[in-house]
C-alpha cells in the first residue's frame, strides 16, 4: 500500500448499494455495436462496450440527452441495438460536490484535537457518491467538527482516512487536520494500523484458522462484484480465525486485514466457500438461494432468520493505531451490534 491514500480508495467506491462508481471520463465517447451485441438494450450494450461507464451512469446520460445515434438524440434506454450502429456519448465534466453539514447523530468512541473515532451504524454511507449526495458520514462530520475538516483528504472526503461499506458497521478513525491525516494514511501505507472484523458466515471454514491470499480485482462475470483473480488485480491477504461454530451451518469468524481492498473480507471468505450471511452480492450459493447448501442444515425459524438478514453480517470490531500527533498506541473495541447478536442467539438455540 504505497499510495498516498489507503487501498480502500484504490478501487471504485461501492458505498452506494449496487452502484459502480465514478462519472467516467469526460468528453465524447464513440461506440459501434458489434454483431454479438445485436438485440441488446441500448443501456446494456453501451455499459458493456464502454467499461468506464456503469449502466446507471449510461441511463443518466440518456435521460440528460447526452447520447446521439442515427443523427438524432436518443433517450430510450430500452431501444434494441443493431449491428453497425454508432452512438456518440457526450460525457460532461465531473463536478466536485461540496458536501454540506447535516445534523446526523454520531456514536463517538474517542475524540481529541487531532482525531475522531466513531462507531458507524449499518446503513450509513461514508461519503457522498452517485446516488448518495447527502445524509452521509461526511455530512455528519462537517456538522460535528465544523470548518476544521475543510479540504482534508479532498473535497468529497474531508477527514476520511478509510471507509466501510454502507452496510458494514463498526469502528472508523477520522483525521481532524492535515498532520493527523498524513500520519494515519502513512500507517495504512506501511500496514501498522490494525483492523479486526467479526463476520457471521455460512458454514465453518476448514482449517478453522488460516490466511487467505489472492489478488482482488473487478469480476469479469459481473461488473458489480469484485473477485479473486489471476493475472491481474491487486495483492490481498486476510487472516481469519473461527471464534464459534453453530453446527456445520454457520460460524462467527474473526478477520484481520493485512491489506485493504474493496470488499476484501466478503470476497476472500466467498472464495473459500463461506460467504457472509446477508451479503446481497456474494451470499448466494449455486442454487441462487441465500446460504446455499448450508441453509438447508438449519431448522426453521433459524433458516428464515439468516436467509432474510438484510445486510452483510460484518462488523469492524477493533481498531489499533499510533496516535498521529503524540505517538501513543491507542486501541478501541466495539461490541457486536444488536442485529448480528440476535442472529447468534438464534443459532445458539438450534
Amino acid at each position: 500500500m504505497a499510495d498516498d491514500i489507503p487501498d480502500e480508495f484504490d478501487e471504485p467506491d461501492d458505498d452506494a448499494a449496487g452502484s459502480v462508481p465514478g462519472p467516467g471520463p469526460a468528453g465524447p465517447l464513440t461506440y459501434t455495436v458489434p454483431a454479438p451485441a445485436a438485440g441488446l438494450r441500448l443501456d446494456k450494450a453501451l455499459a458493456a462496450g464502454l467499461p468506464d461507464l456503469s449502466r446507471s451512469r449510461v441511463q443518466a446520460l440518456l435521460e440528460q440527452g447526452c447520447v446521439r445515434g442515427d443523427g438524432r438524440t436518443i433517450t430510450d434506454a430500452s431501444l434494441r441495438v443493431k449491428p453497425g450502429q454508432t452512438f456518440v456519448l457526450q460525457v460532461p465534466e465531473a463536478e466536485a460536490a461540496e458536501p454540506q453539514p447535516q445534523d446526523i447523530p454520531l456514536t463517538v468512541v474517542y475524540e481529541d484535537a487531532d482525531v475522531l473515532v466513531i462507531d458507524k451504524p449499518a446503513g450509513l454511507v461514508v461519503h457522498p457518491a452517485a446516488g448518495n449526495a447527502d445524509g452521509t458520514l461526511v455530512n455528519a462530520l462537517l456538522a460535528h467538527c465544523g470548518d476544521s475538516l475543510s479540504g482534508i483528504g479532498g473535497v468529497r472526503r474531508p477527514g476520511i482516512v478509510h471507509r466501510l461499506d454502507k452496510d458494514t458497521s463498526g469502528l472508523m478513525v477520522v483525521a481532524k487536520h492535515d498532520r493527523a491525516h498524513h500520519g494515519l494514511t502513512e500507517q495504512f501505507a506501511d500496514r501498522t494500523l490494525s483492523r479486526t472484523y467479526l463476520a457471521l458466515v455460512w458454514g465453518v471454514p476448514n482449517p478453522r484458522q488460516g490466511r487467505i491470499e489472492g489478488n482482488i480485482g473487478r469480476s469479469s462475470a459481473d461488473r458489480k462484484k469484485m473477485a479473486v483473480v489471476t493475472g491481474g488485480g491487486k495483492p490481498a491477504a486476510t487472516r481469519y480465525r473461527v471464534v464459534k461454530s453453530f453446527g456445520m451451518a454457520a460460524s462467527l469468524v474473526e478477520c484481520v486485514l493485512e491489506t485493504g481492498r474493496t470488499h476484501q473480507i466478503r470476497v476472500h471468505l466467498t472464495h473459500i466457500g463461506h460467504p457472509l450471511v446477508g451479503d446481497p452480492l456474494y451470499g448466494r450459493g449455486r442454487s441462487g438461494r441465500p446460504g446455499g447448501k448450508f441453509a438447508s442444515l438449519l431448522p426453521e425459524p433459524a433458516r428464515t432468520s439468516l436467509a432474510g438478514f438484510p445486510r452483510q453480517a460484518l462488523h469492524a470490531a477493533a481498531l489499533t493505531f499510533r496516535h498521529p500527533v503524540n505517538g501513543e498506541i491507542v486501541a478501541f473495541r466495539s461490541s457486536i451490534p444488536a442485529d448480528i447478536h440476535e442472529l447468534i442467539v438464534t443459532l445458539e438455540t438450534v
